[in-house]
């Protein structure tokens, strides 16, 4: 049944999730999330309105995305900004310091297991989506999700140890 829903609904689907995403390619990982998230489910339970349970859930999956993302924006703000920066107005102190948290996540990631780090990598550096690099790793896109989600948080908390007071 579901399959069926998924199958004639795509596109409108893809169309609830692009209202929230506001991006196509977006939409549509968001849609196969939402049909892998669904057809998981270990527990069974009887939908009355299958349609609107399904644009449900691809809506609020769509939401979790749109905040995300923008906590990720935030974390790396920093960083995405420094990149116009010219160096010369940089102090060497800040230079330095630049430099040490860089080295920091870069150890913290080279701890990641080696297929977290790829993931993490082909997503924020390569510029793919969350689909393409399931599909390089061979992995389904949830689990992609979270092992991005794990190397954010690692590195994140990596950072804040070196810069906690002793």
């Amino acid at each position: 049944m579901q399959e069926d829903i998924f199958v004639n609904q795509r596109p409108r689907l893809c169309c609830v999730a692009a209202r929230v995403l506001g991006n196509a390619d977006q939409a549509d990982d968001v849609v196969q999330d939402a049909y892998l998230k669904i057809s998981e489910a270990t527990t069974l339970f009887e939908v009355r309105q299958p349609i609107s349970y399904v644009s449900r859930v691809v809506r609020n999956l769509a939401i979790d995305r749109c905040r995300r993302s923008a906590f990720e924006s935030t974390l790396f703000a920093k960083e995405e900004e420094g990149e116009a920066a010219s160096y010369a107005s940089h102090s060497p102190e800040v230079i330095a310091i630049d430099r040490q948290a860089l080295a920091q996540v870069v150890d913290a990631l080279d701890e990641l297991p080696e297929r977290t780090r790829r993931a993490f990598e082909l997503y924020r550096s390569g510029s793919h989506t969350q689909r393409e690099v399931a599909h390089l790793l061979g992995i389904s896109t949830t689990l992609v999700n979270f092992m991005i989600r794990d190397a954010l948080t690692h590195c994140r908390q990596s950072l804040q140890s070196q810069t906690l007071p002793d």
